[in-house]
């Protein structure tokens, strides 16, 4: 196939291969190409350089002036090199030799405005040269080429002179690492002058503001302490802690707060209301938004679980616990029960709360922004552990509480009362064994019981102890030598004093003589009366006070009534009849129980209690202080006492004869009061029986309280004794008594 002809382009004509812009078309004396084809290998594009790879083939005196180990570089003017062919030489004018060696020969053209001067190593040789000036270019043609002026002696091919070699600046590796270290010293040195500003010159108001975005992003966790248990005498849990979740929300995250909580309001029970409220953002009080709010605490696995799927934004499940009463409605008016921030409300769990409590702790961690809301691995962590709760264990036995609760509300609901109260002390020791009211709650739902039936009826309940307060005068009488065991007393059907009648409910004939054992057999309001006139109102005021009467007894419960005694100075005309008959005095069962107690134990009174010991999470238990004690009556002067008061229970005729135990003897008094409400006296009859037993050598004394719309309590409350104190000394295997029921002489 023939070779394509060559077609003119179309945008003009196109410089030849290899042909310099600057050269005429027309020239054609060798100065429209290069010298030849060395020449032709060391062009370059305008403006370029061009190693000269082997002049010293070419050139002998060039390759004597340069680096053979470094190529030199030939400037290219106009993008072509220089023309090596010599200039026209003009007359050469004389020179002066000079014994010195000769300089380096220059030669400059001045042509145009230019000059050319060039130097040989021979010596020097100035000539000047005129160079016409180029002609312009023309589009499509070349300039003509101007014509060698005669006699022009032709050049000598020699090569131009090396251009030196210099390398860029930062080719230099000392002063790169000038460079670097200044570099490296002026960061290093603003970083310092930033932390010396940051630490010790910044103003608080950017202070203010660094600590205000710092709070922006952290995130508060709390960490609920694990709240103590309360347990009974053995060990046996009565209330306790078990795992559960809490919801909580974090407001900045929340996203469509009405439509969340209608989604929570459902499962966690409360108002959607209330849910947007929580979820609604606020700022903390010392800057910063809030991050955590509880939405729901103590709520069950299952529930926690569902919520947990239902991935919503902004809400958030962690570990909890949720209060648990085993038994119910064991021992609920006496424990209580916690809130839903699991502080005690009522009872026990109110009264020692700080204790039960412990200390929370809290998890602050830094978080990102928007989706990337999780702990940033590496960035702020704080943890403070919590500290668990102290657990209580208290004297009651589970066992014991059990079964006074079960006979107490059987017996009560069988006399109709309205409230009714049972405890069972040791006599020895103080301590309370079972503390029973009625009627029961259930407390893990303790708000669907009204607010009365929660209250613990032996401690809170005051009430006229009536007859079993006679017990106390008796004693008083005893102890000061007033009367004896074997002494009588003359007495009537009534007497009146300051207006007022007071009556026997066994009436007896105008100057009838009663034994002491008879007195308290039929509960001789008159002979009572007669005795405490012999003490006096300051000796009987004093007696009530030492055997705890008109004071709080501290047993532990909170909110426990202290009653009253009216002083001597406060008697009225008929407080003379009233009070030594149990009336016009405010007690509780408790405080009368206590003074029965001080009887059974040989005349010591102890103070009752129902704190045996703490159970710090890490550590020994701790025992509880050693109860208050003190002197009332002589041992000898109890003793006889306490044989008065088995005539009531084995008398003929005796008011507190459904009180006997089989196997055991018992020794106690009934009463019949009016129970006392916001200062005034209920229609209703306040009957109480508070006995001891075995009457030899009594270990426990048992109080039982009834507020019915009638009867004595000889009916209401003995038959509930007689059961308690037979299960309380076969619960603890006390032996029978040895002695046969007395008989006692009613009359002289």
């Amino acid at each position: 196939m023939p070779p394509k002809k060559d077609e003119p382009p179309r945008r003009g004509q196109q410089p030849r291969r290899g042909a310099s812009r600057d050269v005429p078309p027309g020239d054609e004396d060798g100065r429209r190409g290069f010298g030849g084809i060395g020449e032709a290998r060391a062009y370059t594009p305008r403006g370029r350089t061009v190693a000269e790879r082997d002049q010293r083939t070419r050139s002998p005196r060039a390759g004597r002036t340069t680096d053979p180990f470094r190529p030199a570089l030939q400037l290219l003017e106009g993008g072509k090199p220089r023309d090596r062919r010599p200039a026209p030489e003009e007359p050469e004018e004389p020179e002066e030799e000079t014994p010195a060696k000769a300089a380096p020969r220059k030669r400059t053209t001045a042509g145009a405005g230019r000059t050319r001067t060039e130097a040989t190593g021979r010596g020097t040789r100035d000539r000047k040269v005129a160079v016409p000036p180029a002609p312009r270019r023309t589009a499509g043609a070349r300039p003509a080429k101007a014509a060698a002026p005669p006699n022009r002696r032709p050049p000598s091919r020699r090569p131009a002179p090396a251009v030196p070699f210099e390398p860029p600046k930062l080719a230099n590796s000392t002063r790169r690492l000038r460079l670097g270290t200044v570099l490296a010293l002026a960061l290093f040195a603003t970083i310092g002058v930033r932390l010396v500003v940051l630490q010790a010159v910044e103003s608080p108001e950017s202070v203010q503001q660094l600590l205000k975005q710092r709070q922006d992003r952290l995130a508060t966790v709390l960490l609920p302490a694990p709240r103590g248990s309360i347990l009974d005498r053995d060990g046996a849990e009565l209330a306790r802690s078990v795992e559960a979740r809490y919801i909580y929300a974090d407001p900045e995250l929340v996203e469509n707060a009405a439509q969340v909580a209608a989604q929570l309001s459902p499962l966690l029970g409360i108002a959607p209301s209330k849910l947007v409220a929580l979820m609604r953002k606020k700022k903390q009080p010392g800057g910063g938004p809030v991050r955590f709010v509880y939405l729901a605490r103590g709520v069950d696995l299952p529930v926690a679980e569902k919520i947990a799927k239902m991935n919503l934004k902004g809400i958030r499940e962690d570990r909890d616990e949720r209060r648990d009463v085993p038994g119910a409605d064991l021992a609920a008016n006496l424990i209580g029960f916690t809130g839903e921030e699991h502080t005690g409300l009522e009872g026990l769990e109110a009264r020692y709360d700080e204790l039960l409590r412990g200390t929370d702790g809290k998890r602050v961690y830094e978080v990102g922004r928007g989706d990337l809301d999780k702990e940033i691995p590496g960035g702020f962590h704080k943890l403070v552990p919590a500290s668990p709760g102290t657990s209580l264990q208290l004297t009651i036995d589970r066992d014991l509480q059990f079964e006074v609760q079960r006979i107490l509300a059987k017996q009560m609901a069988s006399v109709n009362a309205k409230v009714g109260g049972a405890v069972v002390i040791d006599t020895k020791t103080g301590e309370v064994l079972a503390q029973a009211s009625y009627p029961p709650y259930n407390a893990q739902k303790p708000f669907d019981a009204k607010a009365v039936d929660r209250e613990d009826v032996v401690t809170s309940v005051i009430a006229d102890p009536g007859s079993t307060h006679k017990a106390l005068v008796f004693g008083a009488a005893l102890q000061e030598g007033l009367i004896t065991p074997d002494s009588s007393q003359v007495i009537g059907p009534s007497l009146r004093r300051g207006g007022k009648v007071f009556a026997d409910s066994h009436r007896q004939e105008a100057g009838t003589r009663v034994t002491m054992a008879g007195l308290l057999a039929y509960s001789s309001n008159v002979g009572t009366i007669l005795i405490a006139d012999r003490l006096g109102p300051e000796k009987l005021y004093e007696y009530q006070q030492k055997f705890g009467l008109g004071r709080a007894t501290g047993e532990g419960m909170p909110g426990e009534a202290g009653g009253r005694l009216l002083a001597p100075d406060e008697w009225s005309g008929s407080a003379s009849g009233s009070i030594p008959v149990g009336h016009s005095v405010d007690a509780t069962l408790l405080q009368m129980s206590a003074a029965y107690a001080a009887i059974a134990n040989d005349g010591t009174y102890i103070q009752p209690h129902l704190i045996k010991a703490t159970l710090p999470y890490e550590g020994p238990p701790v025992a509880a202080p050693a109860a208050a004690t003190h002197q009332v009556l002589r041992p000898e002067v109890a003793q006889q006492l306490r044989r008065l008061l088995e005539s009531p229970v084995y008398s003929k005729g005796g008011t507190g004869r459904n009180a006997q135990v089989d196997g055991w003897l018992v020794a106690g008094k009934t009463g019949t009061g009016k129970r006392l409400i916001d200062g005034r006296y209920t229609s209703y009859s306040a009957g109480s029986f508070i006995g001891m037993a075995p009457a030899d050598n009594p270990r426990y004394v048992i109080g039982v309280f009834a507020d019915v719309p009638t009867g004595s309590g000889g009916f209401v409350a003995a038959p509930a004794f007689s059961e308690m104190m037979k299960t309380t000394l076969l619960h603890y295997k006390v032996p029978f008594s040895a002695t046969k029921p007395p008989k006692f002489k009613l009359y002289p």
